[in-house]
């Protein structure tokens, strides 16, 4: 899911989450990608049916009127559409005795995968909540023979899970039966290091534990060919594995050194695309200054003059802002992305006004 459809769904359900019902009024309905609607809507009549035989006249008035209008709403779709179809449907009236059922529909760009019927004082939002958290997950595992950092890359997040230090020694100057000796102690130190590495990679990783689409390995020297090639991991883990990656580093510097270094791989990662448009957003700006520029008043500028060509947004700017300034972008044919405020591009564009732009041509603004 990209940023748009993302922030698209965001404000929806935002929306739903604020409707708030006197009692267990307002209907939820999940149609799995596939499933037939016709069997949903009988469903739905014959709740309508039931809710005639509801005590209270407020509530039973309520009910039906939302069952009624959900499957009205239905019976203008043809089928299912492709990824199912999530409805919602009551009075959201904030008036006692005034009367207001609106329907919603949202026809998600993942499957539904759940058939879902509940009435609740509020929607029942789970599996779209759901749809917004990053499906793909990487792992990654750094290490020299000194440290590892074992973590989750999972969207914009690197999440460190664990971290090691090592008991192996430097390297001795001695000659002899001394020099053997301690680096037959530091090989066996290194192997009692990689394992322990090795067995909470194995148990972290583990596709019942945390289901991921690859894992990285990186780090200085030879020690992560020495741990990806010897038998220290799991086969089923060692398959997972599409990069072993040579850096400078452990560490946090490590970590964001060997996301950068891997960006082909994970060239669909929301974490690479919003690194390559802050990249390329400083280094304009930095280079060219009538070819970029920050801050709303000047962005808005450069929107009316059909200039923009790609606007950047951090995440702490106000979501109806959001979605004013992206649809006047899109209607010129520009393209737009959220920043992370928290991340480092984010974290600097926010001190700028949390908006900037790439041009298509040269403004003086």
């Amino acid at each position: 899911m990209d940023d748009k459809k993302r922030f698209s769904l965001q404000k929806q359900i935002k929306e739903l989450s604020e409707k708030r019902a006197r009692h267990t009024e307002l209907v939820s309905v999940y149609i799995p990608a596939g499933f037939n609607i016709q069997k949903v809507i009988d469903q739905i009549d014959s709740e309508a049916s039931t809710a005639r035989n509801i005590k209270s006249s407020s509530t039973r008035k309520n009910v039906t009127a939302a069952l009624e209008k959900m499957s009205r709403e239905l019976r203008n779709l043809k089928k299912t559409p492709p990824h199912g179809l999530a409805a919602f449907s009551g009075n959201v009236s904030t008036r006692e005795g005034v009367q207001d059922i609106q329907f919603w529909s949202i026809e998600p760009d993942n499957d539904i995968s759940v058939r879902v019927y509940k009435c609740g004082q509020g929607f029942y939002l789970e599996p779209l909540e759901d749809m917004l958290k990053h499906k793909e997950a990487y792992g990654i595992v750094l290490l020299d023979r000194r440290e590892a950092n074992v973590a989750i890359l999972k969207g914009k997040s690197i999440n460190t899970i664990h971290t090691f230090s090592s008991a192996v020694p430097g390297k001795y100057k001695a000659g002899g039966q001394s020099a053997a000796r301690f680096a037959r102690v530091r090989e066996n130190l290194a192997r009692a290091f990689y394992q322990k590495v090795a067995d909470t990679v194995n148990t972290e990783f583990n596709p019942q534990v945390t289901p991921l689409k690859g894992i990285l390995i990186g780090g200085p020297g030879p020690s992560k060919e020495e741990f990806y090639n010897e038998n220290f991991l799991n086969q089923e883990i060692k398959d997972k594995v599409i990069s072993v990656v040579d850096i400078g580093y452990v560490g946090d510097q490590g970590l964001h050194e060997l996301v950068e270094k891997s960006q082909d791989i994970l060239a669909n990662q929301a974490i690479v695309k919003e690194k390559k448009a802050g990249e390329r957003f400083f280094r304009v700006l930095g280079k060219t200054r009538d070819l970029a520029t920050y801050g709303e008043e000047k962005v808005r500028k450069a929107i009316e003059a059909g200039a923009v060509d790609l606007m950047l947004i951090t995440s702490s700017i106000d979501e109806n802002k959001i979605e004013e300034l992206a649809a006047l972008v899109e209607n010129q044919s520009g393209d737009w992305i959220i920043l992370d405020k928290d991340g480092r591009d984010g974290k600097t564009l926010d001190g700028l006004g949390g908006l900037g732009a790439i041009l298509r041509y040269k403004l003086q603004l």
